[in-house]
């Protein structure tokens, strides 16, 4: 039995598509539904957030998130992913990163066998470039003890960050340029590397809805100003929300990583303080 988006706190943006406010970071997590399986958005800080969140998402969906897409590898974006077993996980390849050998036991998945096999539609490559299957261990970084630190730093408590940085996921798809996904009495997806800026590897998800809603990791942010790590790549940020600008057009809604649904005029006028604050056009 469904649920409804509002019952249990998620913000509804078009038929089939929608978004919940997770508490302290403020992050964004977004659900696109079809009669297939169902795609998410991030993971979540932690295993339990994770496990929360897939609770819900396949409530409102009334089936399973067959799809995860991780905006950027970040912990409070990643660290639920491992809750999410036998989802085929979607990640930007980045510049210069190069796809690995399929993980143990993960049996080489993708999104285009996923898509096939559960229900999800077709995918299709398109745009400037392509997908590659085969896991990526790079995209959470050799450094885990440094993202369990960084999680810590922040907030997470350390029993919880620990357990999320001991179980990692290894990212079955890697995009480069686009992919297209075609689901099943939904929404056509399109994911797009639009990076780097935020950091080397920024995934945006783009759904083709009425009206258009582009989920943009923290590449966008709302509710503070963005934030720029040592993984960020402040020199091409601008050139990457003008990706993202023309991916959605100007009636798009773009979901932030952290804030309210803004439009293109927010990330327009966000685009250019980055400039003038890193000294790029």
């Amino acid at each position: 039995m469904t649920v409804t988006w509002e019952e249990l706190g998620w913000e509804r943006l078009a038929e089939g598509v929608g978004r919940c406010r997770l508490p302290v970071w403020d992050c964004t997590v977004g659900l696109i539904t079809g009669t297939g399986s169902a795609l998410l958005v991030d993971a979540g800080s932690s295993l339990a957030e994770g496990a929360r969140l897939r609770g819900q998402a396949e409530a409102i969906a009334g089936r399973r998130v067959g799809l995860l897409a991780l905006t950027h590898p970040h912990f409070d974006h990643v660290f639920g992913a491992a809750a999410f077993a036998g989802a085929t996980v979607l990640v930007a390849a980045g510049e210069g990163a190069s796809p690995g050998a399929p993980a143990p036991g993960n049996g080489g998945g993708n999104a285009h066998g996923n898509a096939r096999g559960h229900g999800d539609g077709r995918g299709r490559e398109g745009g400037r470039g392509d997908a590659h299957g085969g896991g990526d261990g790079g995209f959470f970084g050799a450094d885990r003890a440094g993202m369990c630190a960084d999680a810590v730093r922040n907030g997470l408590d350390r029993r919880a960050a620990e357990e999320a940085a001991d179980a990692p996921v290894r990212p079955h798809r890697t995009v480069r340029g686009t992919l297209d996904l075609e689901p099943a009495g939904g929404p056509r997806i399109r994911l797009a590397d639009v990076g780097p800026g935020h950091t080397a590897r920024d995934l945006a998800v783009v759904v083709a809805s009425d009206p258009v809603v582009v989920f943009c990791g923290d590449l966008v942010e709302e509710s503070g100003e963005p934030q720029a790590g040592p993984d960020a790549v402040p020199s091409r940020w601008p050139a990457a929300l003008d990706r993202l600008l023309e991916l959605g057009g100007e009636d798009a809604l773009y979901v932030p990583g952290h804030g309210a649904v803004v439009d293109a005029s927010f990330v327009r006028a966000q685009r250019d303080a980055l400039a003038r604050r890193f000294g790029v056009s």
